[in-house]
């Protein structure tokens, strides 16, 4: 299979962790594919543009790391980081939910902290701040729950690699103030995977 990635991607970090997490490296070929450049090559793989995207053996191509994730996840029958769909939970979901939504945030400040800066917008610098403080709060309240201290999850690794994103491009201080989350992230942070592909 070939995994189109750009290194600074969040979410191709998280499916990168996701093949070094079930063992499929022998099995994914990671390209680094050329985007926002007019005339890429890439735009014939993938006419989106977006990354990461996967194209399997077969020639079947997936877009979103959503789908990825579950698809290589569930490669073998046994998904481990995703819940099977039939057994979904609600708290389950809702955490990924609101991790999702911090990675979401976090990537809209990076992509407008990457314009000139004559270009970037102000309004959406503060908003997007505001929302990862906001967040960053309902984590340090909600991180003892067990779903997030098990063993390895997607909410769990979305949440890390927002996390890590947001130190990256300094959105704010997010980590400061909020032990319980502090401490939470360390632990994370030295899983393997995450560690590997940082």
């Amino acid at each position: 299979m070939k995994l189109y990635i750009t290194p600074t991607s969040p979410y191709g970090r998280i499916i990168r962790t996701i093949v070094a997490e079930r063992g499929l490296a022998s099995r994914v070929e990671i390209i680094e594919a050329k985007t926002r450049t007019p005339g890429s090559p890439y735009y014939t793989v993938n006419p989106s543009g977006r990354v990461p995207f996967l194209v399997r053996d077969d020639g079947f191509s997936i877009e979103d790391s959503l789908l990825i994730a579950l698809y290589l996840d569930s490669l073998d029958g046994k998904p481990r980081l995703t819940p099977p769909l039939s057994q979904q939970d609600w708290t389950y979901g809702r955490f990924e939910t609101y991790a999702r939504s911090m990675l979401d945030g976090i990537s809209v400040y990076l992509r407008e902290m990457r314009r000139p800066e004559t270009e970037r917008s102000p309004t959406i610098l503060k908003h997007e701040q505001d929302r990862a403080v906001r967040l960053a709060d309902f984590w340090e309240r909600e991180i003892g729950n067990p779903l997030m201290q098990g063993p390895l999850n997607m909410a769990q690794l979305i949440l890390t690699v927002a996390f890590d994103t947001g130190a990256r491009c300094r959105i704010a201080d997010l980590e400061s103030g909020r032990p319980k989350l502090a401490v939470w992230l360390r632990r994370l942070r030295e899983t393997p995977s995450l560690k590997a592909t940082a």
